[in-house]
C-alpha cells in the first residue's frame, strides 16, 4: 500500500482553494508538516468555532480571504504565487443549503471551478491540478453497487447537480486547455462522506451528533436508513496528495476522474453511526427520529474505488470503528482545552505511520 511521499512535498509551492474549511484546514496542516509552501484562497471560516482558527492554521501558511466567483481576484492570487501544484476544494458543500440557495450553489460550484481553471491556465510553472468534487456528482440510481468513474454525471438536488456540472467543466478544460506536454495535468477527485475532528458545519451528521451529546440532548435524525460511504478526512486527502504526485511526475497518464472512498464494509446506514457514537460517547448520548417533512436526499450511495487501488496503489487505512474512536477522542480533547494544532498533527503522524 502506497504512502504519501513526504520528500516529494518538501519545498513544493501548493495553491489550495477552500483552505479555511474543514477538509482544507486538515490538508493545510498536512502540507505544512511535510515542508510544502502553501498559499490558501477561500472565504473566511463560516462556523464558530472553526478548525482553521482553533488550530491556528493561518500562522503556518499564506492566506488570502477571497471568493472564487471573483475571476480577477483569484487570477491575480494564483499568478502572484506561481504554484507548482493547485488543489481546488472551495465549494458550497451542503445538500440542504442548496435547496435554499440554488443560485449561490451553482455560481460557486460551477462558475467558481471555471474561474479557478481559467486562472490556472496562465501559470507556466504549474504542473498538476486536482479538482475536488464529491461522490454525489453521479446520477444516483439507488443501486447496491458502487459508482465507477465512467458512470454518468447527474444530481437530484442543486448541490449534487452542481458538482456533476463541475466534473463536466473539469473534463472540458482538460481536453481543451490542459492536454499538452507544456500544460499542467488536470484530474478530478470524488470522495465520499468525510468525517473527523474539527467539523462544525451546519446540517452534517457528526457535528449534529456531538453538539447534542455535549448538551445531553437526543440527536434528531431525518433518515436513519440512509447509507453513505463514511471515511476519515485523512483518507481522501491522502488520495488527493498521491494523485497530485502522479500528475506532477507522470502527467496525462492519470489525468482523469478518480474515486476515493472507504472499503465496502464501511458503507453503513446513519443508524449504525449513531449507535456506535452513542456507545463510544457514553453518558448523555442518545438519538431519536425527526418526524417532520424534509427535502429529498439520496437513500443509498457508495463508490467503487478499484481504479485508485489498482492504478495509484491507494487504499483506505482506518476502518469506521477506528475513525469514530478518533472523532470522539478529538472532540473530548477539544472540550478539555488541549492544543488542537498539536492534536491534529499527531493524528496525521499516526495516519502516516499506519499507512
Amino acid at each position: 500500500m502506497r504512502k504519501v511521499d513526504v520528500d516529494f512535498w518538501k519545498g513544493k509551492r501548493v495553491f489550495l482553494t477552500g483552505h479555511t474549511g474543514f477538509k482544507g484546514s486538515w490538508l493545510s496542516l498536512w502540507l505544512h508538516s511535510m515542508g510544502a509552501e502553501v498559499m490558501g484562497y477561500a472565504l473566511a471560516p463560516n462556523t464558530t468555532p472553526s478548525l482553521f482558527e482553533i488550530a491556528k492554521i493561518e500562522n503556518l501558511m499564506k492566506s488570502e480571504i477571497g471568493d472564487i466567483r471573483d475571476l480577477a481576484k483569484i487570477t491575480n492570487s494564483v499568478n502572484r504565487f506561481k504554484p507548482d501544484i493547485l488543489i481546488h476544494m472551495a465549494a458550497q458543500p451542503l445538500v440542504r443549503l442548496s435547496y435554499a440557495e440554488p443560485v449561490e450553489t451553482y455560481s460557486t460550484n460551477v462558475m467558481g471551478t471555471v474561474n479557478v481553471l481559467e486562472a490556472a491556465k496562465k501559470v507556466q510553472a504549474l504542473k498538476a491540478i486536482v479538482s475536488v468534487t464529491t461522490d454525489k456528482c453521479y446520477e444516483n440510481k439507488e443501486w447496491e453497487w458502487g459508482y465507477r468513474e465512467n458512470e454518468p454525471m447527474g444530481g437530484h438536488d442543486p448541490y449534487s447537480s452542481s458538482k456533476g456540472c463541475a466534473e463536466l467543466v473539469t473534463a472540458a478544460y482538460r481536453k481543451s486547455f490542459f492536454n499538452s506536454e507544456d500544460s499542467a495535468s488536470l484530474a478530478s477527485a470524488r470522495a465520499g462522506n468525510v468525517i473527523g475532528g474539527g467539523d462544525w458545519a451546519e446540517d452534517r451528521l457528526i457535528p449534529d451528533i456531538l453538539q447534542s451529546f455535549n448538551n445531553s440532548e437526543p440527536v434528531i435524525i431525518r433518515n436513519p436508513l440512509a447509507t453513505r460511504p463514511w471515511q476519515h478526512v485523512l483518507e481522501p486527502l491522502s488520495g488527493y496528495l498521491i494523485l497530485a504526485e502522479d500528475l506532477f511526475n507522470k502527467g496525462n497518464e492519470v489525468s482523469e476522474g478518480w474515486n476515493f472512498g472507504p472499503n465496502d464494509e464501511d458503507c453503513q446506514p446513519v443508524a449504525s453511526i449513531l449507535d456506535r457514537m452513542v456507545s463510544k460517547w457514553g453518558e448523555g448520548a442518545s438519538w431519536e427520529l425527526d418526524h417532520n417533512s424534509n427535502p429529498h436526499e439520496a437513500g443509498f450511495l457508495k463508490l467503487d474505488c478499484s481504479k485508485a487501488k489498482s492504478k495509484l496503489d491507494w487504499n483506505p487505512v482506518w476502518n469506521l470503528d477506528t475513525t469514530l474512536d478518533l472523532i470522539v477522542d478529538w472532540y473530548k480533547a477539544w472540550n478539555s482545552g488541549e492544543d488542537m494544532q498539536a492534536k491534529c498533527l499527531n493524528e496525521i503522524k499516526l495516519y502516516n505511520k499506519q499507512s
